[in-house]
């Protein structure tokens, strides 16, 4: 890691060369917030002003859609970093600062209606970009969709909790992504940032929301940002204020064209249903971040996104049985393993 970021620097002093902006002799490198990535983020401090960098090494991370999808939504008004230098052989990215005030750090009972009503405008804008670069943005297909429910059988229910993955639990984990992969594809497509929540999302005055780590972006379910930020992996609200939000959204849509009617029952279904996809998938993340990539700060992360499931679970009769299984065999599973603080548990299960 030192080589490479001396390498970043090295590049940065050309950039500003090339650039012809003077960059004083005493400028800084500051470590930033990193993500669940092998990305790394660098603030950049010079004459009073300040970039962010990105090192993101090439053999561990594709950056050409973050800077293409940039692009492409600048004529969406949408507040994402600008690229200001590249060179994607090397991973370095030179970006505008959109600061660090976090959604998450400023969301509370008072501030969420007008924080979520701002997302959520930028968001029925960002669902209109189709293409980047005259490409179209992959799929949020079947594969893709099984794939990522995958990983929480794999990383969490066989690996960190050691439970037995017979012929039963393959059945029954089987019957419920289809069921789940069935609800997604049935919805309208749209672009999808994949991770849109409380920890991408920048208050920034009055260009808030600040919109960041977006490269994964794809074609998919309409639902799918929405319960992204609505039921946030770190941050939960009452049903009531939710759905409330939802119908909010949902409305909007067919304002916008994305939607040719708000059907509530339907909107609802897909949501909640959409939320659960979702949620397997993050709770799998969650336990590979610390198996495989030794970040053990997401562990306590995994409750929260387990009760989601059992919730939404509970109230569809397809699901019975998925709820019933996880409250009997994974949430003991969870208490007695090393990695759970039992009082936490208590906070979702007890």
């Amino acid at each position: 890691m030192g080589q490479r970021l001396a390498g970043l620097k090295q590049w940065v002093e050309q950039i500003f060369t090339e650039l012809n902006i003077d960059l004083a002799e005493d400028w800084q490198c500051i470590p930033v917030s990193g993500d669940a990535s092998f990305r790394r983020y660098f603030r950049l401090k010079s004459h009073g002003m300040s970039w962010i960098l990105m090192d993101a090494p090439p053999e561990k991370e594709d950056s050409h859609p973050f800077v293409c999808i940039a692009k492409a939504w600048e004529p969406l008004d949408i507040h994402a970093p600008i690229v200001h230098a590249a060179d994607l052989e090397l991973g370095y990215m030179l970006l505008s600062d959109l600061g660090d005030d976090l959604y998450l750090g400023q969301l509370n009972d008072n501030s969420a209606d007008e924080l979520y009503s701002r997302a959520l405008s930028a968001l029925t804008r960002l669902q209109q970009c189709q293409d980047i670069a005259g490409h179209p943005l992959p799929l949020y297909d079947r594969p893709l969709l099984q794939r990522e429910m995958d990983l929480f059988r794999d990383w969490l229910v066989a690996d960190l909790l050691a439970i037995k993955v017979g012929p039963g639990v393959t059945q029954l984990l089987s019957e419920v992504s289809e069921c789940l992969i069935r609800a997604a594809l049935e919805q309208p497509r749209v672009c999808v940032h994949r991770d849109y929540h409380s920890r991408n999302l920048l208050v920034d005055g009055d260009n808030t929301p600040g919109v960041i780590d977006f490269q994964d972006a794809v074609i998919g379910p309409v639902t799918y940002d929405l319960v992204s930020l609505l039921r946030d992996c770190y941050i939960e609200w009452p049903d009531m204020r939710v759905y409330g939000w939802v119908d909010q959204f949902g409305e909007q849509l067919v304002v916008d064209g994305l939607l040719d009617q708000y059907d509530r029952e339907t909107f609802y279904r897909w949501f909640d249903l959409m939320g659960a996809q979702r949620h397997l998938k993050a709770a799998g993340i969650f336990a590979r971040l610390w198996l495989r990539d030794g970040k053990p700060g997401y562990l306590a992360d995994i409750p929260r996104t387990l009760n989601y499931i059992i919730r939404v679970a509970g109230r569809y009769d397809s699901l019975l049985t998925f709820a019933a299984w996880l409250q009997e065999v994974v949430v003991p599973a969870m208490y007695e393993s090393e990695h759970f603080d039992n009082a936490h548990l208590d906070r979702w299960f007890g």
